[in-house]
């Protein structure tokens, strides 16, 4: 492995002589496969070493968190929060594990003792209630986070109480969570632990007791962005770097089509249909496929990626990650290309994620003259409420009115 990452022979030579020879070879040896560049590994083998010298870590020597970022803090003078010591602690805490040599608190030990009753959710969501794959995975996450507050406290879930149930949801109003996503949170909660009576796994009446929030539909505003930060928003992606090729080609699907995060994860290479220029689209949260035209900015900002930027790699995913392990994007992937650019350009007050890109498309087809039954086919909905959010007020006929002088009619 050395000899295909170096040519100086006294290098590799020092490499060799470094201690754990074969946990640092074996995760080199991983990180290639997963698809992870030369210089990519050749930064992984110098940080191990760092890292072995830093800590004079020897075989069968178990090392903890706290102690890999002291050392990454002896490393350098730069703040604890600098990209450099984030980066190279994530690197340690890896390989540490990938080697099972990372000394790990048992922080999902509840979660892990309840593994089962969250597959046997699953399964039931999936076969019984026919949910789209993203809110089963919404829905376990939720469980999972649900166990690890349980674990925390000590609570056994057939010990749990409704005041145990309102301290986990009291949580979410502490951190400032707007009111719609308590109450799908106290939703989520409630259909577990109605599916968990019935299984005999806790108390009956658990369900019944969870009271979600309170909340109006309609009673906040959209917070998408306006059709100049949008063309700001894709100037940020006018180069060549790879992550701005990427970038410009996620989110010029995002505009042109106000697709979800979700659903730009899940295109695939035989979506794309170049003869026909059409861009097929699954919706996993209703079920369905939708067809739309692939205009010619669209095609030209994928042909670009697919033959510059992207991986050579079997994976049939249209959109990959840039860096080892070479993997299919997520939602959240999407969401941060986004999110991170806002943050560059200092728009705040708005939505942070690729959902900001979908209330700007149903706005500016809303502007354009569209119905509302129109915009709501374009974007995937399945009822025409889902739309009627985007066209509750329209801010510049309500400046029109606010102009009118009402002298002498009062």
């Amino acid at each position: 492995m050395f000899e295909a990452l170096f040519i100086d022979r006294g290098t590799i030579a020092r490499y060799r002589c470094e201690p754990l020879l074969e946990e640092r070879l074996s995760y080199l040896r991983h990180c290639a496969q997963e698809g992870a560049r030369p210089l990519t590994l050749r930064t992984i083998a110098a940080a191990q070493i760092t890292l072995i010298r830093l800590l004079d870590l020897r075989a069968g020597e178990r090392v903890s968190v706290p102690r890999i970022e002291a050392a990454a803090d002896r490393r350098s003078s730069r703040p604890a929060q600098s990209r450099v010591r984030r980066i190279f602690v994530s690197r340690a805490v890896r390989w540490l594990r990938f080697a099972d040599l990372l000394d790990e608190p048992c922080r999902v030990r509840q979660r892990h003792a309840h593994v089962a009753e969250v597959t046997v959710f699953r399964e039931w969501m999936r076969k019984e209630r026919g949910w789209s794959e993203v809110t089963i995975r919404t829905c376990c996450h939720t469980m999972d986070r649900f166990f690890d507050w349980l674990g925390e406290w000590g609570i056994a879930l057939d010990a749990v109480v409704v005041a145990d149930i309102d301290r986990a949801v009291m949580r979410w109003h502490a951190r400032g969570c707007s009111r719609s996503t308590i109450r799908v949170y106290g939703q989520r909660l409630r259909t577990f632990f109605r599916f968990a009576e019935r299984q005999g796994w806790c108390p009956p009446g658990l369900a019944d007791g969870i009271m979600p929030v309170r909340f109006h539909p309609g009673e906040t505003l959209p917070k998408g962005l306006n059709r100049g930060e949008v063309l700001r928003l894709l100037a940020t992606s006018e180069g060549n770097r790879q992550a701005d090729l990427r970038a410009r080609a996620i989110l010029m699907v995002l505009i042109a089509y106000g697709l979800r995060a979700s659903e730009v994860a899940g295109l695939r290479l035989d979506d794309l249909d170049w003869e026909e220029e059409t861009l097929r689209v699954r919706r996993p949260k209703s079920g369905c496929t939708h067809y739309y035209p692939l205009s010619r900015g669209v095609g030209q900002a994928i042909v670009r990626y697919l033959t510059e930027v992207r991986a050579l790699r079997p994976e049939r995913a249209l959109f990959l990650t840039l860096i080892a392990p070479i993997r299919p994007v997520t939602r959240q992937t999407v969401s941060n290309v986004v999110r991170t650019r806002l943050d560059r350009l200092g728009i705040t007050g708005k939505r942070r994620g690729a959902h900001a890109l979908r209330h700007a498309a149903a706005q500016h087809l809303l502007d354009h003259g569209l119905s509302i039954k129109e915009v709501g086919d374009y974007l995937g909905h399945r009822s025409t409420s889902s739309t009627a959010v985007y066209a509750k007020v329209n801010l510049s006929t309500l400046r029109e009115v606010a102009d009118i002088d009402l002298e002498g009619l009062t």
